[in-house]
């Protein structure tokens, strides 16, 4: 009688334990309901710390479940990217629901679930497993933009979300079962070998279902024209849950997308190539003039966004080492760019209300002198002026560009870039150049300051000590080449 082995799952050990956490943490806010906020809230964040931990010392064992799970440098580096991301939204997220007094225990709890989703999204080494965790994080997604049950607004951002991420996993879920069809398998690897024998006469099925694959990712990044839903929810969310999905799910998303292109699809370069250069130039575009008119600064982050999501994708149509290292770089420097920017959003109150018009922030240097300052260091930032971080996050997109001699690609970034300068520097000019109209309240809580002050350090010192950042980012896409060249 044979025995049947079980599946290696210690590299999973992360992802485990946080769905054990998870299931625990939902058991004890259903018992202590509104009272458990705030300890639901500081496990969550213990348990985030101890997943990066365990993915340190068990991530670079064998592939668990078979293949359909696996672990390399380069997801390491993009699950340690998602956790940062994820404790931060949630220490704002507990700040936030003291602040408004509409504490509720789901938050960290769908936190901690959607993050477990974007661990396995990066970490998939086939179809099925993909999709298991990009939908794990969509459904969290969507109950956390709706979250504010009260307010009409994140109703409606949650059902636009919702709505339209339905339409965007129908897209993808095809994708994936034409690629099945036409390959006869959903690993990534048996789908390699089919396109490598293939290859000079490839089936029509596998490249169709390959687009409808990429315009499921698109929507998760946010990229045009799947860009619809990005300024309705941004808005219409609570702020900090506009700050997650500003941060972890576009690295999560961004990160598969390379994962599988590169992966499975990586000796067909030049046909995806060309739908990735033209949704980057478009997401540049569109992000740098639409946003020109906006003066809720929410929605303008939204369009920002999209934007950045468009230099990130650079990086990907160049196809090569230094561009998934120079994405990389520039996804962990865009982390600290917005979860800093978006705290000081949170900053923004009068009378004990949040406001959200730009306008809003007007002579806030003379109210809010360093709240101030931080803005302006982050703007900078996001405008890619050096020596700040957000500087050599672009320099790094552009110069694997020119190296894979995208050459139009890299002149039309540096353009939009200089585009979008214009409406960053229209929020310093607001703060530093007005005069005050109605002030800010007073007032920064202890966790605000931390995540405004730690990020703003952090993107102004990067020049003195880029080099940890670098070679994790380079050892990462190096790995990620090497098991896929």
């Amino acid at each position: 009688m044979s025995i049947i082995q079980l599946p290696s799952m210690i590299s999973a050990s992360p992802e485990i334990f946080l769905a054990g956490a998870g299931m625990i943490l939902l058991m004890i806010g259903v018992f202590r309901k509104t009272d458990g906020t705030g300890v639901l809230s500081m496990a969550t964040i213990l348990c985030f710390i101890v997943a990066i931990i365990a993915g340190f010392l068990y991530g670079g064992q064998e592939n668990a479940f078979y293949g359909m799970f696996i672990t390399t440098s380069f997801t390491q580096f993009s699950k340690s990217l998602i956790l940062v991301g994820s404790i931060l939204a949630v220490v704002l997220a507990n700040d936030y629901m003291k602040t408004e007094k509409a504490q509720r225990f789901e938050v960290p709890v769908l936190i901690l679930f959607a993050t477990l989703g974007m661990m396995m999204m990066v970490s998939a080494g086939d179809l099925i497993a993909l999709y298991i965790g990009l939908e794990l994080q969509s459904l969290s997604l969507y109950v956390l933009a709706a979250i504010r049950r009260d307010s009409l607004k994140s109703t409606e951002a949650g059902l636009k979300y919702f709505v339209l991420g339905a339409l965007s996993s129908g897209m993808l879920l095809y994708g994936a079962s034409l690629i099945y069809g036409f390959s006869g398998s959903t690993d990534f690897l048996d789908i390699a070998n089919v396109i490598n024998e293939q290859k000079d006469n490839l089936s029509l099925g596998i490249l169709i279902g390959l687009v409808f694959l990429i315009s499921g990712l698109a929507f998760k990044v946010s990229a045009v024209p799947f860009h619809m839903w990005t300024p309705d929810v941004y808005e219409g969310a609570p702020t900090p849950i506009t700050a997650l999905l500003a941060i972890s799910p576009k690295i999560a998303a961004l990160c598969l997308f390379i994962q599988v292109l590169i992966g499975p699809f990586s000796a067909i370069i030049e046909q995806w190539q060309q739908i990735i250069i033209f949704i980057s130039i478009a997401s540049m575009t569109l992000g740098a003039v639409a946003a020109l008119m906006q003066t809720n600064i929410k929605r303008l982050l939204a369009y920002s966004s999209i934007g950045h999501m468009g230099y990130a994708l650079i990086g990907l149509a160049s196809a090569n080492e230094a561009g998934i290292s120079g994405v990389l770089i520039y996804l962990a420097i865009y982390l600290f760019m917005n979860v800093g920017t978006f705290g000081c959003i949170l900053c923004m109150r009068r009378n004990g209300q949040a406001v959200e018009q730009i306008s809003d922030l007007a002579g806030a240097s003379k109210s809010h002198p360093m709240m101030a300052f931080a803005l302006l260091v982050f703007m900078f930032s996001m405008a890619g002026i050096p020596p700040l971080a957000g500087f050599f996050g672009k320099w790094f997109i552009f110069l694997a560009a020119i190296e894979a001699q995208l050459y139009t690609l890299a002149i039309i970034g540096v353009i939009s870039s200089v585009v979008a300068a214009f409406y960053y520097l229209r929020i310093i000019k607001f703060m530093y150049f007005d005069e005050i109209v109605a002030p800010l309240d007073k007032g920064l809580t202890k966790n605000l300051r931390t995540v405004i002050y730690g990020s703003m350090t952090l993107v102004i010192i990067f020049f003195l000590a880029p080099g940890t950042l670098v070679s994790s980012a380079a050892k990462a896409a190096k790995s990620l080449i090497g098991v896929n060249g």
